[in-house]
């Protein structure tokens, strides 16, 4: 198996970049669009599990849209072949002294490169 190919590295890094313009402009219909449509996809995040697309959905339909601004550290991308990636990286918001982990499997679809599995959360 190929890791870390370069220009797969770069369509996953986009869509990453991608998705966190969306996250800290609060753009809940590209962040829906970048999560895979299925029953099968899942979400833990910092304060709730979210199984299933529309869990996924109606969770980021009635999430705040205020404090989403962040500073990212370690961002770590890695591919595994053509069509499977994982994407981690820690993070604090603005104002907060708390890190928080980010980590999400990327799968290569006919829609193009979407979040199969996602988990937030907080350290102490």
């Amino acid at each position: 198996m190929d890791i870390n190919l370069p220009d797969v590295v770069a369509e996953v890094s986009a869509a990453f970049e991608q998705y966190e313009h969306a996250l800290v402009h609060n753009e809940v219909e590209v962040l829906d669009a970048l999560f895979y449509n299925s029953p099968h996809t899942l979400r833990y995040g910092a304060t709730e599990n979210l199984y299933g697309y529309e869990a996924i959905q109606a969770f980021r339909a009635g999430r705040p849209s205020q404090g989403l601004a962040r500073e990212r550290m370690n961002i770590v991308i890695t591919t595994y072949g053509r069509d499977f990636a994982t994407a981690n990286t820690e993070f604090q918001r603005v104002g907060s002294e708390r890190t928080g982990r980010q980590s999400q499997t990327w799968v290569r679809t006919a829609e193009g490169w979407r979040v199969v599995a996602a988990h937030v959360s907080l350290l102490a």
